[in-house]
């Protein structure tokens, strides 16, 4: 039999009992609007994305989101070759000199970084850190690769591990203190072929979020006070969690300028000439370095999620579609339910022809009702339903789990309307969290506003000067202060203030240089840009 679910399938019939007490733990018992934090943990166990670890912060990841995570490395992988990047790996410790080479950049992690103090039974002379990031542990060997600027642009990344130990309250995926990502490293003999890598990945990004995870993101620049340590600046894609109103950083790719350069002694000889025919004087070399994380599996659960349980997109779910057999009474005949399960097999076969990843479902003293639940919790986007009487009709039975709209599909027309519907529901979930994003990033011009907006689960876009000191005022004003906020729409406000998010490439209309305020009300500044301000994760 094609495809079938694992579990033994010839074990004896589940007592009534058992099944039973299975049912009563299958389902979500929390619900998303109402306690978030319980229903992503009940999501991510019961739909068998994570295991939890005896090490606080770290997590085992199991098939159903490993399964995800490798469908990113392989979008990712096949962009990043074109553009000529080759793939790498460099060693997960980190010397103590080669990390405090670089004050700025390690001033960023020092509170995150692990390290390693003693070696068995011994003591280090000097302990090791375990990677928070590779700029340091990278650049020494692009020095000594880099001898010309023929050797240019040097373009490498690394699936990796890392760890970052983290004093806030885990939450899977969005922070733990062990998380996958990967990391590109590149180096240029210009400031604008960087910049251009840049913007560049940041756009095979956004593809990613949106084709492969159904996750819309909005694109920008950080704030110098949010820019990524060591950075001549960052660039971002920034998501919504709908159910709290916030914000979330989804990946950055940033332009590193001639800094880590300059501190590594990477350069090469100009090859231009200059005015009197003469080569130039040696050139540091233009960087950049890139990356992104499991947070996007997360990102995606929160966005989809609902109160079944998970609900994935086709294109990134492990199992696409499940066929369950129904209608299997007491008085079916062997000889009949054989020959279903045969039918089965062959609708099961015809989608892998068609590149469709399809799990039949056989376990034996389970109910169709308790399977559906089963995989409802699980996400999987297509329930196929197939019973004696649906071989009589030659059709199947469709349950889409992005609307739980039920249709039928011929079997003439099973290799077409199948990879056509998981399409649909693609681009269902897409253009439905692309709609609430929109909905919730609300153009905010005066303070009396934005305290409010943020409150209603808002993301704001407002006129700034870009003054980090006025963008930490920002922060105070929007937080509550229980000492102060005496007015009952202010009391709602979580303790959180508002950040900076980005400084969106998509600029709305309406501001006029020289003449819009900031809207901070205390800074009288001149507004600069168009500034999404959030509560963020």
């Amino acid at each position: 039999m094609t495809g079938k679910s694992k579990g033994n399938q010839d074990m004896p019939a589940m007592s009534a009992l058992k099944i039973l007490e299975n049912s009563a733990s299958l389902g979500i018992t929390a619900a998303k609007a109402d306690n978030l934090g319980e229903w992503y943990q009940q999501v991510l166990t019961k739909g068998e994305m994570i295991s939890y670890y005896d090490v606080s912060g770290c997590y085992i990841l199991k098939p159903g989101s490993w399964s995800i995570w490798k469908k990113i490395e392989a979008f990712l992988t096949k962009r990043f070759e074109a553009m000529g990047v080759e793939d790498c790996n460099f060693p997960l410790f980190i010397s103590q000199d080669n990390l405090q080479r670089e004050k700025d950049h390690i001033e960023g992690f020092a509170a995150e970084v692990a390290w390693v103090t003693q070696g068995g039974s011994s003591k280090l002379d000097k302990p090791v850190a375990i990677r928070p990031t590779s700029e340091t542990a990278m650049y020494g060997f692009f020095a000594n690769e880099i001898r010309s600027h023929r050797d240019l642009p040097l373009c490498l990344n690394q699936w990796v591990n890392v760890v970052r130990w983290e004093f806030k309250d885990p939450m899977p995926f969005l922070r733990s203190r062990e998380f996958h990502w990967q990391e590109g490293h590149t180096a240029h003999i210009s400031e604008g072929e960087a910049a251009s890598q840049v913007l560049q990945v940041l756009d095979h990004y956004a593809d990613m979020y949106e084709h492969l995870l159904a996750v819309p993101v909005v694109k920008g620049k950080k704030t110098v006070n949010e820019q990524f340590p060591g950075a001549h600046y960052t660039t971002t894609i920034e998501g919504f969690i709908p159910a709290t109103g916030r914000g979330i950083q989804a990946a950055t790719s940033h332009h590193l300028g001639q800094h880590f350069s300059e501190m590594f002694n990477i350069k090469v000889e100009d090859p231009s000439v200059n005015e009197a025919g003469q080569k130039n004087l040696p050139i540091h070399v233009w960087q950049t370095s890139w990356g992104c994380t499991t947070r996007s599996i997360g990102v995606m659960i929160l966005t989809h999620g609902d109160n079944k349980g998970l609900v994935l997109p086709p294109r990134a779910a492990k199992v696409q579609v499940v066929i369950v057999p129904v209608g299997i009474r007491a008085k079916t005949t062997d000889e009949d339910k054989q020959k279903l399960y045969e039918r089965i097999d062959d609708l099961a076969k015809s989608l892998q022809e068609v590149e469709v990843r399809v799990q039949v479902d056989l376990r034996e003293g389970y109910s169709p009702g308790w399977k559906f639940s089963d995989w409802e919790v699980k996400g999987v986007p297509l329930r196929l339903e197939v019973g004696p009487r649906d071989l009589v009709d030659s059709v199947v039975t469709t349950a889409r789990r992005d609307t739980g709209v039920k249709g039928r599909i011929a079997f003439s027309e099973f290799q077409q309307e199948v990879p056509a519907l998981l399409e649909a529901i693609q681009k269902n979930l897409f253009d439905t969290a692309n709609e609430n994003y929109r909905a919730h990033r609300k153009i905010i011009t005066h303070w009396d506003d934005f305290v409010p907006a943020l409150n209603d689960k808002n993301l704001c876009l407002s006129p700034h000067c870009l003054r980090g000191l006025c963008e930490d005022e920002i922060k105070k004003l929007s937080a509550r202060r229980l000492e102060v906020d005496k007015i009952t729409e202010d009391a709602k406000a979580p303790s959180m203030g508002a950040k900076s998010l980005c400084i969106p490439f998509d600029q709305p209309d309406g501001l006029v240089k020289g003449e819009t305020r900031c809207v901070n009300p205390s800074c009288g500044e001149l507004a600069q840009e168009w500034v999404m301000f959030g509560r963020s994760y």
